[in-house]
């Protein structure tokens, strides 16, 4: 289950007013206690109104709901265009996902919408050029990231000689034709990326802990502000 659907079901068993644990929701959704008390957090920074702390439990205060899902023409499009890119040229969890988000989204939408979605022009064809490999690596590497896994790489560079790194993966950065990798480099002590295509094998570790010098935003500042010269 990918995160944002675990959040919704969150939301959804806590809303019958009664004091869940952590420890219920975590056995109902098959993650860690762990996993359930940083969502909870988040759900709670996000302004989802629930109370309760770890170890006692949690209960969402009445009056809570999901707002509907209202969208314009040209969100539709987007929405709809993004989905079949991903389809094509995303991972094979991430194109299974992407084909079910659009069958969830135009099941809700107003008849008028739904024609619309249907009417989008805007197509995304691969041809042949996402080997299913590749296509596995990117979820393994996803997986990877949202739990926040160490994770050992076989890489191979532009000659092919293949060299073993310990990185920290941060994101995922898709270029249009070739995806790479954004990773703190325990080797390096930097931020190095590398090509999805390139690595021979992946595998995951131990859970590291987020530091600030070592983020994916961190990451982009220093793209933003890098001098070429």
């Amino acid at each position: 289950m990918r995160r944002a659907d675990r959040l919704f079901q969150i939301v959804q068993l806590l809303r019958g007013g009664r004091l869940t644990t952590a420890k219920s929701l975590a056995e109902r959704l098959e993650v860690s206690p762990r996993t359930i008390y940083r969502d909870v957090a988040d759900l709670i920074g996000s302004g989802v109104p629930i109370d309760g702390e770890a170890g006692v439990g949690y209960l969402m205060r009445s009056g809570f709901d999901v707002p509907p899902l209202m969208f314009t023409r040209a969100e539709v499009a987007a929405v709809v265009a993004g989905a079949r890119m991903i389809r094509s040229f995303g991972g094979a969890e991430m194109a299974l996902a992407a084909q079910e988000a659009l069958l969830k989204i135009e099941a809700v939408l107003p008849q008028g919408l739904r024609d619309s979605s249907a009417n989008v022009a805007i197509y995304a064809q691969d041809a042949g050029a996402m080997p299913e490999r590749d296509r596995q690596m990117i979820d393994t590497l996803d997986r990877a990231i949202e739990s926040r896994l160490r994770t050992t790489l076989d890489y191979a560079d532009a000659e092919g000689k293949v060299t073993r790194r310990e990185v920290r993966p941060l994101g995922l950065w898709f270029w249009g034709k070739v995806w790479t990798l954004i990773s703190w480099c325990e080797l390096r002590k930097d931020f190095r990326t590398f090509r999805i295509d390139r690595i021979m094998a992946a595998s995951t570790g131990q859970a590291f802990r987020t530091e600030r010098d070592k983020s994916l935003s961190n990451f982009f500042t220093q793209q933003l502000f890098h001098d070429p010269r």
